[in-house]
């Protein structure tokens, strides 16, 4: 079958160069998990070594391009688990019954959706390698202080271990993107309970981080409701001074004056 044509519309950039593929497919550790999906894989550059780590049936590949299916299916004939969907459609827990690691070259106009997913799907995802636009990559690993450590930060971070890998060039995609690439490996810790209702969690960091130039006390009024609370010294801070810990600590003070 003739090549896929990288489509601009699916955010398609191909990985080339099959050494980095490689490092990519050796980030995976196989801690706590056999099976292994894979998300765009477009012609299959990281797929070749994935069957090397991964017995067939423990291998799957989701990609919402038909051509790219089409091409899978004939050169992995010995892959029973080749998905034709959009992988934020998917309900993973009914698709893989057991822990699973994620790994991809990822398209860039849905990077954060698939982190996102990944987030709710984290007690069944103790593992994810990929590589993501490096902004993604670098917002994701950041540190408080940082300017970009944001949403993603803090909610990667409160439930993952995050590395930053390495840093791709442009010129190893077909096409090239007009920004550099960057791997990272999300880590699931182990036993960690938040103690506090996780969606007013999610509420306040998004709500926080949504105004980030304002201090917790304007960008989180609308959770500010006993007189005490409001003189607590924290609201006093911008949110790219908490740490996970500290987001944990707000939400469990805002929870108790509720």
């Amino acid at each position: 079958m003739d090549k896929v044509k990288p489509k601009k519309n699916l955010g398609q950039h191909f990985l080339t160069d099959k050494r980095i593929a490689e490092k990519i497919v050796d980030s995976l550790t196989f801690n706590h998990y056999n099976k292994v999906l894979e998300i765009g894989p477009g012609m299959g550059v990281l797929t070749d070594f994935l069957i090397e780590k991964t017995q067939p049936e423990n291998l799957y590949i989701v990609d919402i391009d038909t051509e790219s299916i089409a091409f899978l299916k004939d050169k992995y004939p010995a892959l029973q688990n080749i998905i034709e969907r959009d992988f934020l459609a998917l309900n993973l827990p009914q698709l893989i019954n057991e822990p699973f690691a994620v790994i991809g070259n990822f398209p860039y106009n849905i990077s954060s959706q698939i982190l996102f997913k990944i987030y709710d799907n984290k007690e069944i995802i103790p593992e994810m390698c990929g590589m993501f636009q490096k902004e993604v990559a670098e917002r994701v690993c950041a540190k408080p202080g940082s300017k970009i450590y944001g949403i993603l930060s803090v909610l990667m971070q409160t439930f993952y271990s995050t590395e930053y890998l390495f840093t791709v060039k442009e010129t190893v995609f077909n096409p090239p993107p007009k920004v550099k690439s960057g791997v990272i490996r999300l880590t699931r810790k182990e036993n960690v309970n938040l103690p506090c209702d996780e969606k007013l969690f999610k509420q306040i960091i998004k709500s926080a981080f949504n105004q980030r130039r304002k201090t917790l006390r304007n960008s989180l009024k609308a959770y500010i409701f006993n007189a005490e609370l409001k003189q607590k010294e924290v609201f006093n801070q911008r949110p790219e001074q908490l740490g996970v810990n500290d987001f944990i600590e707000l939400t469990c003070l805002i929870e108790h004056f509720q």
